[in-house]
Formats: structure tokens, sequence, C-alpha cells
């Protein structure tokens, strides 16, 4: 094949999906690929927290191809294509850095980021607008409340969001001793908590991922240790566990 780059994609994306293709890439539709276009963002994103620059390139490549993919299938619906979805973004990119490609002046990164918002919110219509439904919700909580932050809806200080913390679970412990469902006063209570750690400077959701890191880790250990000792979790009391478990903390 004499073409590369994206042209190349291209050309392999219509083939696949033409006459005498390949029966599964012509079997796909948007709502197919949506958890294939998810699960490689977060094998790209992976590949950057273990500094694995080569699996970053193929990541990027799958990821790259899932866009091409579907943006093949807008194409054949009439709705778009690929150049208009470079186009689109290219535009934006350039309305938004208008202290690039423009003459505002700018002094820091900070001031950039608050230009960009603001133009965004007068592209959207609401400052909640853009934040998608399908992003995990922790990370979803932090960036509805920074975004309610940007126009002074928080509290001052962590101090007032810890009291937000205690308030929420007060009304859970009150709601269980009824009996009744605690789905919504369990969601109260870890949004609480991610403002919390939004205005301590904390990423709620890189710190639970550390905190699951850690559990692995603690858990291989007591798994390990009730080999040597000729048992599995299953045949194990709770009182072992917990023995190695504090065993694996003490490390």
């Amino acid at each position: 094949m004499e073409r590369r780059g994206i042209d190349a994609l291209k050309e392999i994306m219509a083939r696949l999906r033409g006459e005498g293709g390949c029966p599964w890439d012509r079997k796909q539709t948007f709502e197919s690929l949506k958890p294939f276009l998810i699960e490689e963002a977060y094998e790209a994103a992976e590949a950057i927290d273990k500094g694995d620059w080569e699996g970053l390139k193929e990541e990027l490549g799958d990821l790259l191809f899932l866009i091409v993919f579907l943006a093949h299938i807008a194409q054949e619906r009439g709705i778009f294509d690929l150049e208009g979805v470079m186009e689109g973004v290219a535009g934006k990119i350039i309305r938004r850095h208008p202290h690039v490609f423009q003459h505002l002046k700018v002094s820091s990164p900070e001031e950039v980021e608050a230009n960009w918002y603001r133009i965004k919110e007068r592209e959207k219509g609401s400052i909640l607008d853009g934040i998608p439904k399908a992003l995990p919700a922790l990370l979803r909580a932090q960036k509805l409340g920074r975004r309610a932050q940007r126009v002074g809806f928080d509290w001052e200080g962590p101090e007032g969001a810890f009291e937000k913390i205690k308030e929420e679970l007060g009304e859970m412990e009150e709601a269980f001793q009824r009996g009744e469902d605690l789905g919504d006063e369990i969601g109260d209570l870890l949004f609480s908590i991610v403002n919390f750690a939004r205005l301590l400077g904390v990423d709620a959701e890189e710190a639970l991922h550390r905190t699951c890191d850690r559990f692995m880790e603690r858990f291989s250990y007591v798994e390990r240790r009730l080999k040597e000792e000729g048992k599995s979790p299953e045949e194990a009391s709770l009182q072992e566990m917990d023995r190695l478990w504090n065993e694996a903390k003490g490390r």
C-alpha cells in the first residue's frame, strides 16, 4: 500500500467495511464500538502511568484507528466525515487560543485556562455543558465541582467541605438506622468527599486508584503467605487473613 499516515488508515477502513471486507468490521456500529473506545483510552492512560512509551505509541494507534472507524461509519450514514472532524477540532482550538492566533495578551497558564472556559461557555451555553455522563463518577464529580467553583459556587476552603462530609455521614447513619435505601445518601457522601479532596488539591480518581493498587498488593501478599502455609483464602479464617493483612501493611 503506497499511501501513508491517515490516508492509509482511511483506505484500510474502506476495504474492511466494503464488499468482500471483514464480516466483523462490517457489522460494527457506533454503539458496539463505544466500549472499545473507552477501553483503548484507558489503556493509553495506563501506558502513560507506567512510562511505557512504546506501549503508548501502540495504544494511541489503536485509539486513532477507532476514531477513523467511527468517522467512516458516520460518513456511510451521511452525518459527517473524518475531514469534518479534523476541521472542526482545528477551528475550535484556534478559537480557544486567541492569545496564540489573535492578539489577546495573557500572563499565566491560569489565565489561559480561564479564557478557554469563558469561550467554551459562550459556545455551549452552560458552564456544566460538555462534561460527559460516561466519565467515571469520581472524575465527573471533580469536573462538576471545578466548573461550579469558577462562578463562586463553592466553599471558601476545605474546612467547609469537611463539615459537609460530617453532615452527609450523619444523614446516612440516620437513613441506615431507619432501614431506608442508602443509594442517594452514599452518593451525596461520595460527592462531598470528592469536593473536599478537590479543595485540598487531591485528585480523587487517582487517590482511589492508588488505594486499589495497595489493596491488590496487600491481598496478593495474604494469598501468597496462605499458600506458603498450605491454605487458600477460602480455607482460612477471617482472623488469619486479617493477621496477614496487618503484616502486609507493616512491610
